[in-house]
């Protein structure tokens, strides 16, 4: 049986999001596996950046980054001697950074659009393909 594509949405700060983009990952909840154990191999990712820096950022608000996960299962890389996340591989694709506002209205995950940023807080939520063809079509 044929496995059905799934469709997600990472929040992270557009620095983190280049420097996967750079190294051709994705990692989510600061290398949570539970997490990045969701994504399987042909799943699309689109990322979501709140701010630009992760520490002391200014408000960014725009889609960063979305690709397709290439690999079977997570990785942990040799990042640093006590930091050791759980990895995704993926090939990123050429993608224009998209605020978020104008779309609004026409994803169906917003239910309630004033209070939008609520949606984004865990960081990690599944998308429908409608959701995601909105955002990829915005980013394009």
């Amino acid at each position: 049986m044929a496995k059905t594509t799934k469709y997600f949405l990472i929040s992270a700060s557009r620095d983190h999001v280049l420097k996967g983009v750079e190294g051709g990952f994705v990692q989510a909840g600061h290398g949570r596996r539970d997490l990045v154990s969701k994504l399987s191999k042909g799943d699309w990712i689109v990322l979501y950046s709140a701010k630009d820096e992760y520490e002391g950022g200014k408000p960014l608000q725009k889609f960063t980054a979305l690709g397709q996960v290439t690999d079977e299962e997570p990785y942990q890389p040799d990042a640093a001697e006590n930091f050791k996340p759980y990895r995704r591989a993926v090939a990123f694709q050429e993608a224009t950074e998209t605020e978020i506002r104008p779309l609004l209205e026409q994803l169906y995950f917003m239910k309630n659009t004033k209070s939008w940023g609520l949606y984004l807080i865990s960081g990690f939520r599944e998308l429908s393909k409608a959701d995601f063809d909105v955002i990829q079509a915005a980013m394009k």
